[in-house]
This record gives structure tokens, sequence and C-alpha cells, in this order.
């Protein structure tokens, strides 16, 4: 691959994440750091010996820079993706693409406009084990697919997030926070999602905060904080999901998959790696997969918080490799996650405008 210069927007709490896990593909080098708080570039830029800072214009003038990776919080993203589209520079931007389906179609048609390639976030399907469990349904290994359940539980941010208000504002939420992880595994999978069935509600209306430096000491919560919902695919199977702020502590899988001939079970999908267990009608014992692919980060150590596997995709789509981790793939995500919340208030299910190429996979 050739060489890309990046510059990343925004140096809140993910960013040294990003520059550690990009830190392994030494064709990308991070040229600029930029963030409306100028003195927090700074700080960043020196803490990992990042060459140039400053604001976000800064940023979007830098002719050295040719990919912009959007770290900025999510009621941002439409406005930031758009301004670096339009100053020449390719986007990878953070989970979700934008707060509503509008906006983020309103950016994908700045992206066509422009001819600049838009990746975004959840990138972790690209990971070993969602490509380990995609290389097993693909074989046959659980037959064919009938459902799918997963189960998001609060990450407790309150108590390790120094200011985790967007956590509970536009954007944010349990389903668009989180819920990307698990729905891009699963149309990685199983391929784009027809219609959406939910209900949803605000669980505990004001958060205490109690992490070290904290920014507030409580948050009002202004989204629904717990969600059920049910996926149906265009293939026909059937996906139902928990998607909660208000569960502390449970004991159930965080993603399975179930076929006519087994079961799948997958780890966290907010890591890329992890065991990718299997257990067919005919096993005594569950199986664990060996990895189809190098694992991005070592299984249970700081490493696998790392990111950057996204970006890496991008920039070897603007050399003309497959593009997985795309602006259509993250748009389908954010408009069905979208749907729970339609659904929910209208009581009836919605049937998504939308649809995606399911993403070749890496092995």
């Amino acid at each position: 691959m050739s060489a890309h210069r990046l510059g990343i927007l925004g140096s809140g709490n993910i960013f040294g994440r990003y520059v550690t896990g990009l830190a392994r593909y030494p064709e990308l080098t991070i040229a600029r750091v930029g963030d409306v708080d100028t003195t927090r570039a700074k700080e960043a830029a020196n803490e990992f010996g990042i060459p140039a800072w400053g604001d976000d214009q800064d940023l979007y003038a830098d002719d050295a820079v040719d990919i912009v990776v959007n770290l900025t919080p999510p009621v941002h993203h439409a406005a930031t993706i758009t301004a670096a589209l339009r100053a020449g520079k390719h986007v990878y931007v953070e989970k979700p693409l934008a707060t509503t389906v509008d906006d983020a179609r309103a950016v994908l048609a700045v992206a066509t406009e422009t001819g600049k390639i838009l990746g975004s976030a959840p990138d972790t399907f690209l990971g070993s084990a969602s490509q380990t469990a995609r290389k097993a349904l693909d074989d046959g290994l659980i037959g064919e697919p009938i459902g799918a359940s997963f189960f998001i539980g609060h990450s407790k941010a309150e108590k390790w997030h120094p200011d985790p208000r967007f956590l509970f504002q536009a954007g944010g939420g349990p389903v668009l926070d989180m819920g990307p992880y698990s729905l891009a595994i699963l149309v990685n999978l199983l391929g784009p999602i027809a219609t959406v069935t939910a209900s949803n509600r605000i669980g505990a209306a004001v958060r205490t905060v109690t992490a070290p430096g904290r920014a507030v000491d409580t948050i009002d919560v202004d989204v629904p904080t717990h969600a059920a919902a049910i996926f149906t695919f265009a293939s026909g199977a059937i996906a139902t999901a928990q998607l909660s702020f208000d569960v502390w502590d449970s004991d159930l899988p965080h993603l399975e998959v179930y076929g006519t001939k087994g079961t799948l079970s997958l780890a966290n999908p907010n890591h890329f790696d992890g065991d990718v267990r299997v257990k067919r009608h005919t096993d005594d014992e569950w199986i664990v997969l060996p990895p189809v692919t190098a694992l991005f980060g070592a299984v249970g150590t700081r490493e696998q918080a790392r990111r950057g596997l996204g970006v890496h995709d991008l920039a070897g789509a603007i050399e003309g490799g497959p593009h997985r981790a795309n602006a259509a793939f993250a748009f389908h995500v954010l408009e069905s996650l979208s749907a729970v919340q339609t659904s929910s208030d209208d009581g009836a299910a919605v049937r998504l405008t939308s649809t995606c190429d399911r993403p070749s996979p890496l092995a």
C-alpha cells in the first residue's frame, strides 16, 4: 500500500486507542491532530509525537493530510464529515455515521458529489472473531441460519468516563452507541435487514457520575436507555435483541447465531478478537474455532481496545481495493437502529428503505 497521511479530528477519550492501533501500519502516518480545544490538541500531539496540531480548520486546510479520521462526538459528525469532504479529504468517522437518517443521507450525497471515499465505524466486524464466524457460516458449519440474538448491557461509563454526557444525549443511548457493534457483525454474517419492530423507554432519568476527574456530577437523560427489538433480515433470519444502559449485570451471551445444524457463539462485539464457539447438534461440547485471520490485539490485554482497522480498510479502498466498512453499510446499520425509535413511537414494524452489500470476507 502507498503511504497515506492522516489527520485525526478530536482528541478525546478514544484518541489514544486510534494512535496505538494505527501504529501497526507504517504506511499510515498521523501528520496532524485537530480539535476545537487547541490546548487539548497540543497536549495530544506532544504526548504521541504528532508533528502538527491546531483547530479543525487548520486540519481541513492542511494539504499534507489526505485522510481525516473523525473522532468528534456524534452530534458533530454530519457537519464535520461534510467540511472534511468538501476540503478534499477522504474521511473515516466513528460510529454512528450521523445522529439521524436524514443527516446521514445528506452526508452520503456530499461524498458522491466530491468523489471522496467515506468509511465509518464500527469496524470490529473486520476482526478475527467476526471473520471466523463468517467463514463458519459460509462453510455451512451450522446449516441454514434461522435466527440470532444479542444482548447489550451497561458499560458502567459513569464509573470510568470523565464526561459521559454524550452517551445520554442525541446520538447516544445503548441503541446508537453500542448497537452498531452487534448489528454490523450480524449484517456481515447474515446480510441486510428488511424490517424492524421494537419498543424502548428511559430507565433512570438522572445518572450520577463517579468517574475520577469527572466533568459533571449528574446527567439528565434525554434518550431511551432500554430497548427490545426484532430485526428481520432479507434472508429470512430473525434476530432478537436487548439494548440497555439499565442492565448493569447479567449472565446473557453477547451474540449468538442459530442454524438448522447448530449454534455459533461470539465474544464481545466491541472487540476485534475473541473466542468463536460452535456446538452442532451432533456435538457433546462447545468447540472453539481457530481464528481465520491474524489477531488485531492480544485478547485480554489493553491491546484489545485499540482501533484503526477500518482506517486501514479505507486506505486500501483509495487504491482500488475492496471497501468493507463503507458508507452504504454504515448507513444501513444506522437506519436499522434508528428504526428502533420509530417502531417504538408508532407501535408498528418499520420497513427499511436502504440495503447494502454483504461485505466480502477477509479470509
